[in-house]
């Protein structure tokens, strides 16, 4: 009997459509289709994959309001924002896949009579698990690096996003050949199913404790890993900093996508001569943030479901209880919404501090030296990103992070092509950038004497 996953629209709760869900026993199916797909995939040559994926995104073009609109609807964010990550994944492939054919080209050398290749040929099969905060541009971003370097791909999206997901390979499948890239739908059960069957390659977004199953799983198999896992990025704002960016950066940041995005600032600590000012400015742009649906110019979305919803009330009681003030948003009267707050006195021994949050919560801590900050900075699992505004010292204090992406008086955005890449148990392996996309793949070293 056939099991269908529902989605549903996180503000009121209405179904949106439904997807059938994968039974666990087909998997195993899917994965022997992969294999034969991908044997006649990687034999084109790589100029010819290109093209196939150029066209595919194409594809997405025309549909980008109509795909935008079901985003919005599915996980609720903004319109505009999901216009953006559609029109990313419609318009990006022919840049990203001319940056991964340059990674990946066979390299020469020569010495002394000797002549030596270093290929990077595929892996194989990969499977790739997204999360729903952006249901496609996570995905995209493994798909195609994927795809390009030879391998084929088997796709699992979030059960809270499926719908977006199918779109997504529907419309690439009008190109691409046939089961090179298969979608398979449900939860953890068939996550876990997809993680133990017969793949080369994991390439995972999601949060840590996943991640550590993950690895666990894939162990027996030494399966090759690439994780984003989670985040409690912080924001330092030294005494000679430009308060206002400071504090405009860190409503943003905390606020972007109502919180729900992995490089979210989810700790402030600002230097303690300059908090109360550095606060009232972020009221002052806190202000500023309307609350609803995606219909309605909200800046503020719904939380993803009520689980999440709870947990981050959870955090913000047990801050409260143990000496956290509320100096803005106290009333959570808005069902499936978490208003903006803001938090002060937060210290160690608070959920608030330690555990990822992923609501839109500005959390305040103070310092006194730029050790203490540092100190409290580093006091976490996690090392995802870390954003420090000031002058004096700031470049010996970004040192100091652990972090694996940092921004100075600015956000984690780079100058060029660099990996998006966690420290600590924010990540295993990494994806972006000529490193990165080599992650796909498989290294040869032939050597031939002349």
């Amino acid at each position: 009997m056939n099991e269908y996953l529902e989605s549903r629209n996180p503000v009121n709760k209405k179904l949106i459509g439904k997807v059938l869900i994968t039974n666990v026993e087909d998997i195993n199916t899917i994965i022997e289709k992969s294999k034969i797909a991908q044997k006649k995939w990687k034999k084109i040559p790589i100029e010819e994959r290109i093209q196939y994926l150029v066209k595919a995104a194409e594809q997405l073009i025309p549909e980008i309001n109509r795909l935008a609109v079901l985003l919005s609807k599915e996980m609720g964010k903004d319109l505009n924002r999901s216009i953006g990550e559609v029109s990313g994944c419609a318009y990006d492939v022919s840049y990203r896949a001319r940056d991964i054919k340059d990674a990946v080209k066979t390299q020469i050398f020569e010495n002394s009579g000797m002549k030596t290749q270093m290929q990077y040929n595929p892996l194989g099969v990969c499977a790739v698990i997204s999360p729903w905060n952006y249901p496609l541009a996570m995905a995209h971003w493994l798909i195609i690096p994927s795809l390009i370097t030879g391998n084929s791909v088997v796709f699992k999206p979030s059960e809270e996003t499926p719908l977006i997901a199918q779109e997504y390979v529907d419309l690439f499948n009008k190109v691409l050949p046939k089961d090179l890239l298969q979608i398979i739908h449900g939860n953890e059960k068939q996550g876990k199913a997809l993680v133990n069957s017969d793949v080369n390659l994991i390439a995972f977004t999601g949060s840590k404790d996943a991640g550590i199953d993950i690895m666990k799983n894939a162990s027996s198999g030494l399966k090759r890993l690439i994780m984003e896992l989670g985040g409690k990025d912080s924001l330092i704002v030294l005494k000679d900093a430009n308060i206002d960016g400071a504090a405009r950066f860190a409503v943003a940041s905390s606020f972007e996508n109502a919180g729900q995005m992995c490089t979210s600032t989810e700790r402030v600590f600002v230097h303690r001569s300059i908090a109360d000012i550095f606060e009232s400015k972020v009221i002052q742009y806190a202000r500023n943030y309307k609350v609803g649906p995606w219909d309605e110019e909200s800046d503020i979305g719904p939380i993803i479901n009520d689980k999440q919803r709870n947990n981050i009330l959870a955090q913000i009681e047990d801050a409260c209880q143990k000496g956290a003030k509320i100096i803005f948003g106290e009333k959570q009267d808005k069902e499936g919404f978490i208003l903006p707050t803001i938090l002060t006195n937060v210290n160690n021994k608070m959920k608030v501090f330690q555990d990822e949050t992923f609501g839109p919560i500005v959390s305040i801590s103070y310092f006194d030296t730029n050790e203490e900050a540092i100190e409290k900075a580093n006091d976490s699992e996690f090392g995802l990103g870390a954003v420090i505004y000031g002058k004096d010292g700031v470049e010996q204090v970004a040192q100091e992070l652990e972090a694996g992406m940092l921004g100075i008086n600015q956000g984690l955005g780079s100058a060029g092509d660099t990996p998006w890449v966690g420290s600590k148990q924010s990540g295993f392996g990494y994806h972006g950038s000529p490193d990165g996309h080599r992650q796909f793949t498989q290294v040869k070293i032939i050597t031939q004497r002349a």
